[in-house]
């Protein structure tokens, strides 16, 4: 439990520092919006790429897989029922809090968590896997759908292959399950930039906390506290009966399942409402009190299961 705690104190003190520079204005206006492009496009891609290439592929493939995506449905189906059928909202605004119920923050805060909490970066490979190659085509098909009246069959089969994680992790694994071993002057200024990806990743987040007021447009209080609700609360007890009485994973990869579970609603969620020009004060405020709610929310189940 004690290690647990560490984990997650790093975690906080280098959000926090985010926080702080963002506060006092230290590297501008736009600077949080710089480092998540240089982390997205250069340092988690080369992160990912190290990591998997010498990795246990088994846990890649494994019943975490299903784990994550069997979690993720029910999660969304059970919130498309609610708002949709009783809310009577519209479908737009419907799967927007759907997937941000379900849809897991498995870069900013699951690869430092897994990192940290778990020891083992590869634990969130399974999550990264199931949600770039098919959670996040089918949202932005449905929004597709729902913004131009048709959908973009280019757009959507080709999006997972221009993500830089999926092309750096797609890589990773061909390269390990070729047995290829990569010459020290290519691995090693990956591996660098790899190092800088995590602790990049928290700074920007830090920041992007700063200047963000909730619940501030009236009508949707009750689809974001839902979402935040499902995807806090709901999501990690899925993940835990799934992988305990369906899966029967092990304890540890049972623990793993559990804990990333209740990781907060994944950023992209902002991104997809402002392309699509979907409900983006929605979005943001899911994705902003998921973020707040879990740290209590992981902490309780890690005292309970560490």
């Amino acid at each position: 439990m004690l290690g647990v705690l560490e984990g997650f104190a790093i975690i906080g003190v280098v959000v926090g520092i985010g926080y702080v520079v963002a506060r006092a204005g230290v590297l501008g206006q736009n600077a949080g919006w710089s480092l998540n492009r240089f982390a997205f496009f250069v340092a988690l891609p080369a992160l990912m790429f190290t990591t998997l290439s010498t990795s246990d592929l088994g846990v890649i493939f494994s019943a975490r897989l299903p784990v994550a995506a069997f979690s993720f449905a029910a999660m969304a189906v059970l919130y498309a029922l609610i708002v949709g059928l009783f809310l009577k909202r519209k479908m737009g605004r419907v799967t927007m809090g759907a997937v941000g119920a379900g849809l897991l923050n498995s870069n900013n805060m699951g690869l430092p968590v897994a990192t940290y909490i778990f020891g083992d970066p590869t634990q969130v490979a399974p999550i990264l896997l199931f949600q770039l190659v098919i959670a996040t085509p089918l949202c932005l098909a449905i929004l597709d759908i729902v913004a131009h009246g048709r959908i973009s069959v280019r757009d959507v089969v080709t999006q997972p292959f221009r993500n830089p994680l999926i092309i750096g992790s797609v890589l990773g694994v061909v390269v390990n399950a070729l047995g290829c071993q990569v010459p020290e002057v290519v691995y090693e200024p990956l591996h660098l930039l790899g190092g800088a990806g995590i602790p990049v990743v928290l700074i920007a987040f830090g920041m992007s906390l700063r200047g963000n007021r909730p619940l501030a447009v009236p009508g949707q209080r009750v689809e974001t506290l839902l979402a935040v609700g499902l995807k806090v609360a709901a999501m990690p007890v899925a993940a835990f009966l799934l992988a305990n009485f369906v899966f029967h994973l092990p304890p540890h990869d049972l623990f793993a399942a559990t804990v990333l579970g209740g990781l907060p609603t994944a950023q992209n969620l902002f991104n997809f409402a402002a392309r699509y020009n979907q409900d983006v004060s929605l979005a943001r405020d899911i994705v902003l009190l998921s973020t707040i709610a879990s740290v209590p929310g992981l902490l309780v189940i890690s005292a309970i299961m560490a």
